[in-house]
């Protein structure tokens, strides 16, 4: 029989049902460790659901890992590569590689009878993953495309849209500034919306065949591939992979390929997202002094109140380290009280936003309309035990007055 156990177990009912200056403190207590749990729950479910949206909606415009021509050139107007590649199945073969497509892009300028805008065409091919557009439409339909003829239907988002008065089914014209300058005729199919302002206003989507056109290219040549893998936490090593089978080929020209991943790509974007992982870690270590405190303080209360209790122990021959375990076994009770509610009002309040949406946000600053929620159990069970396991390690100092007790005194104690 684990006595420690229960004497505590008496204790804390014998403390449920008398009023005693304990009582308050121990529901404070509860209240503050279940309070900065569900602020903890709510923190880490809101950040990861904002590092996923974010990290997702720039992924659907520019894929996790690029193969392009490396020519030293960072901008829109890059030399072309073969779609004809022997390292393709071999890429496809790699553990974690989810989807290869060819892409190329060409800068021109959208111009109606009023206003001009500069884009991007971000020319496709048949086997094009229409996931991320197809979640993201707001208008219209995505682009038929066929082998037998070149498609003149594009897809821009809705900022455009607003911004040259377009609407779907309304034709557009794009002037391509070369020598000899180019137009092309485009029909609005179809208008996105992914509140990423600075990508909305500048990809314009349409049929990779134009640009080969354009550029004078061969029916084999694009820009590069465009790779999405299965777990974004896999993206480093797997871009080594792609770097070893594709990055160390030369062609006859003398040229090779280049392979980077979406951070390298938008650094910025990543950089600002992993910042927020420090606001993160501030909020954990502050809700956990908050706790740790009050319990500090519900322990000391009830090591008074029963100062006497603690002296007839000591007379009976029960050591310091027995009666420290009644109050941490005591204060247990408290911590996991407060950890079952900090539970459900975290996970509650979490649904309910994640459900319904309640708190909005500017679009324009934040790239979302409303608060994102990543409700994840593994996060959830982590903050469960460290909570517990950190606010409990925080009461090892305090209980140690109990060994400053005398029993000839307290048993004599009022």
């Amino acid at each position: 029989m684990n006595v420690e156990h229960f004497i505590a177990k008496r204790l804390s009912g014998k403390q449920n049902g008398s009023k005693n200056l304990s009582k308050p403190f121990a529901r404070i207590s509860a209240v503050a460790i279940g309070l900065s749990l569900a602020i903890m729950i709510i923190g880490i479910s809101v950040l990861t659901g904002f590092k996923r949206e974010i990290s997702q909606k720039t992924i659907g415009f520019a894929s996790h890992i690029q193969i392009v021509n490396f020519d030293g050139n960072t901008s829109f107007e890059t030399n072309p590569i073969s779609n004809n590649q022997d390292f393709l199945p071999q890429i496809q073969a790699i553990d974690g590689i989810e989807h290869i497509q060819q892409f190329a892009v060409k800068p021109g300028m959208l111009k109606t009878g009023t206003d001009i805008h500069g884009v991007v065409l971000k020319g496709i091919a048949s086997d094009f993953d229409w996931s991320f557009i197809k979640k993201s439409l707001v208008e219209g339909s995505i682009i038929e495309l066929n082998d037998s003829t070149v498609s003149n239907q594009i897809i821009i988002s809705q900022n455009v849209a607003s911004l040259l008065k377009l609407k779907v089914g309304d034709k557009v014209d794009m002037y391509f500034v070369q020598q000899p300058p180019r137009v092309r005729r485009f029909t609005v199919n179809g208008i996105y919306n992914t509140q990423m302002g600075e990508l909305d206003n500048l990809f314009v989507i349409g049929d990779l065949r134009h640009i080969r056109s354009i550029n004078g290219w061969d029916d084999d040549q694009i820009t590069g591939f465009e790779i999405f893998i299965d777990d974004f936490d896999n993206l480093e090593d797997l871009t080594l992979a792609i770097d070893d089978i594709a990055g160390l080929r030369f062609f006859e020209d003398g040229s090779k390929l280049r392979v980077y991943n979406i951070i390298d790509k938008y650094p910025q974007t990543f950089d600002w997202l992993g910042l927020q992982n420090l606001n993160l870690i501030i909020l954990i270590l502050l809700m956990l002094i908050v706790a740790g405190i009050n319990m500090i303080s519900a322990l000391l209360i009830m090591i008074l109140e029963r100062t006497n209790m603690i002296g007839v122990l000591k007379a009976l021959g029960a050591g310091n380290g027995i009666i420290r375990k009644i109050f941490m076994y005591q204060s247990a009770y408290i911590i996991g009280k407060g950890l079952f509610w900090g539970n459900v009002v975290g996970v509650a309040l979490c649904y309910i936003q994640h459900r319904y949406g309640v708190i909005g946000l500017d679009p324009e600053n934040y790239y979302l309309d409303t608060v994102p929620i990543n409700i994840n159990l593994l996060h959830i069970a982590l903050l469960n035990l460290g909570t517990f396991a950190v606010t409990l390690a925080m009461l090892v100092v305090p209980s140690m007055i109990i060994s400053r007790i005398s029993p000839e005194k307290t048993i004599k104690f009022d």
